[in-house]
């Protein structure tokens, strides 16, 4: 009884785990949302976010590499692609695209990282597709392109604008899981994660001072500097840390299939916090996109 208790107990810690590092991690979309209003621009916006989160994976790195082998320049040079299109590419198409999407439309767009991968799979290693798959592809980019005709009515070419911008952003975040496979199994998720996102932490300080006048992150309101913090803490490292501990206990399936409650909770917060309508079309493109991931992502059980 006591081993089954105990499993219970982890299955249950692990869904929770799941659960709040999707919603943690799907409020990034609204704090950047609410920071745009206070007159900041993306590389200064993305700036801020990864300064105050490169502490956090500095010591995840370190943590994880003590009484391990040093990188090869081989590794280094994984890491350093892995970490540019994982997480600089990524972050800041997706910051530059919310500047012209609601964050309902982002989440959806990003929600159909899945199906990236997998035609990515097949387009570099001829994996198969099967018709589940495709059917399920069909169902998600559906409700994707339903929900963008609505928003492009609305906003007009902004819209296609911003929501190219975030599909590129779920294209380049494809990529690093693509070809993140074997170096996870050589470095450990730990390790890779903390250095990667070190190195894209390093590449938007770098774009920022590039960019702008280093004074002119001074020039931002209070409340941008706070909204960063919270972007930083709450809707990034302890996300990563989160799905990663449910992950040890539930698996990489059923916290995939927790992670379907992202989009759910992203609308809900852009209606509550944001103040953006909740339609028809959004309720139905939504249900439409998680429906379809399901179909896609969708495992039967063996018996």
């Amino acid at each position: 009884m006591v081993p089954a208790k105990a499993a219970i107990k982890s299955m249950t810690g692990g869904v929770l785990l799941a659960l709040a590092g999707s919603i943690a991690f799907s409020g990034k979309a609204i704090i950047v949302k609410l920071a745009y209003r206070y007159g900041v621009d993306a590389v200064t916006l993305i700036m801020y976010r990864m300064l105050f989160a490169l502490p956090f994976f500095a010591v995840m790195a370190w943590w994880s590499s003590r009484n391990q082998p040093p990188l090869t320049g081989r590794d280094w040079l994984g890491v350093i692609g892995l970490g540019i299109t994982g997480y600089y590419l990524a972050s800041f198409l997706d910051f530059a695209g919310l500047a012209f999407i609601s964050a309902s439309l982002e989440r959806l767009i990003l929600y159909l990282n899945p199906t990236l991968v997998m035609g990515l799979g097949w387009l570099l290693y001829r994996k198969r597709i099967t018709r589940r798959q495709v059917l399920g592809m069909a169902i998600s980019y559906a409700g994707a392109v339903l929900v963008f005709g609505h928003e492009i009515s609305l906003q007009g070419a902004n819209a296609a604008w911003g929501a190219l911008l975030v599909f590129l952003s779920a294209v380049s975040y494809a990529v690093y899981l693509v070809y993140s496979g074997q170096m996870v199994q050589r470095l450990g998720s730990l390790r890779l994660v903390g250095l990667a996102t070190g190195v894209a932490c390093l590449c938007c300080l770098l774009q920022f001072i590039a960019l702008r006048p280093v004074s002119s992150a001074l020039a931002v309101a209070p409340q941008v500097i706070w909204l960063s913090v919270l972007n930083a803490t709450v809707c990034t490292v302890a996300p990563v840390m989160m799905v990663m501990m449910a992950i040890e206990r539930i698996g990489a399936g059923t916290a995939a299939q927790v992670g379907m409650v992202g989009p759910l909770s992203t609308i809900l917060m852009g209606v509550v916090i944001l103040g953006e309508p909740f339609t028809a079309w959004v309720a139905a493109g939504t249900v439409l996109v998680v429906a379809g991931i399901f179909v896609f992502t969708y495992r039967k059980q063996k018996v």
